[in-house]
């Protein structure tokens, strides 16, 4: 099943379900009014909630048109947002760009940040940018909403944590990022809200796809309409998302609606292209010296979206401009 949240004027809107098309949703009342409240009882909400998918589907529950502009994140806050860097490549291009070894651990121990959860950014929101300065970027990549987690859980015991998975833009300030990390105390100016894709989508309808905790499908990504990355979401995942939870609970217990990211996607495969603009101006200086390729500006657009066998648009897209802030 689909599942994606309504703006209704609340602060964390009102959940639906999506039928397969992506045109019609019903309203999850009768269920849980917000994901958040589906999250918290899963065991009981998520059947009831594919039930409710299956009628749907099925012209047997009543709908209406979705309507995409009015879709909020999935989560429009959530208890914590942890994301990952676990695409070693991206990792090892960033260093070798700026004349740095990557950690000895960074095929052993996953590199995760803890972000701004309190207001996360519905899939067709503006992205305000105060100041060019600070060089803007975009950085797709996978993520899952975890069910409760208890401290101490292993990788092999992990897969029924993940209630949903979903895409994310982890959107970065490329120039507050060496001043912030030179402190040694990580991000926080230099990430800003994270945008999410219109949908959330439980395991099933990922099918073959999703192999041993890594989802393996293309991650388009388009600027400014034009493509500049076709990329395997589970194609250089050093760590799957098993791994990962694993990893974050280690010394304490997580609640149902944490949210977990992949970190940027990245492939080594010729032609893949780049999820971030970070990444091909690495290549640009590894090349020749010095990157040609500008970060964003406002009046750019950013598209992010996954397909999956048939062709569907599995989470919706994310279609955002930058604006003036």
């Amino acid at each position: 099943m689909r599942l994606a949240t309504l703006d209704d004027g609340t602060r964390d809107g009102r959940l639906v379900v999506v039928d397969r098309s992506g045109t019609r949703c019903t309203p999850a009342d009768e269920v849980a009014g917000t994901l958040q409240a589906a999250l918290d009882d899963w065991a009981r909400s998520a059947p009831r909630l594919a039930a409710l998918a299956r009628r749907l589907d099925e012209g047997a529950a009543r709908s209406s048109p979705l309507e995409p502009a009015r879709l909020l994140a999935p989560l429009p806050r959530a208890y914590e947002w942890i994301d990952a860097s676990a695409f070693v490549h991206h990792v090892r291009l960033v260093r070798r760009a700026r004349g740095a070894e990557p950690p000895p651990s960074l095929e052993t121990d996953p590199l995760v940040y803890q972000g701004g959860s309190g207001a996360l950014l519905g899939p067709s929101r503006p992205m305000p940018l105060p100041d060019p300065s600070w060089g803007l970027d975009f950085e797709a990549e996978v993520c899952v909403i975890l069910g409760d987690v208890k401290r101490g859980t292993r990788a092999e015991d992990a897969s029924h944590a993940i209630a949903l998975v979903m895409l994310g833009n982890d959107w970065s300030y490329r120039n507050l990022i060496p001043p912030e990390l030179a402190k040694g105390f990580g991000f926080f100016n230099s990430k800003p809200a994270t945008s999410f894709s219109p949908f959330a989508v439980t395991l099933d309808e990922l099918g073959a796809a999703w192999q041993g905790g890594r989802l393996h499908l293309r991650m388009c990504c388009e600027l400014n309409g034009a493509r500049i990355g076709n990329l395997d979401a589970g194609l250089g995942l050093q760590f799957s998302f098993h791994q990962l939870i694993a990893h974050v609970a280690m010394t304490r217990d997580l609640t149902a609606g944490t949210i977990l990211g992949s970190g940027t996607v990245s492939n080594t495969e010729e032609g893949a292209g780049v999820a971030c603009l970070a990444e091909q101006r690495c290549l640009e200086i590894i090349a020749s010296g010095a990157p040609s390729t500008r970060l964003l500006d406002v009046g750019d657009r950013v598209r992010i979206e996954m397909r999956d066998a048939e062709g569907r648009n599995l989470f919706g897209t994310i279609d955002q401009e930058v604006i003036s802030g």
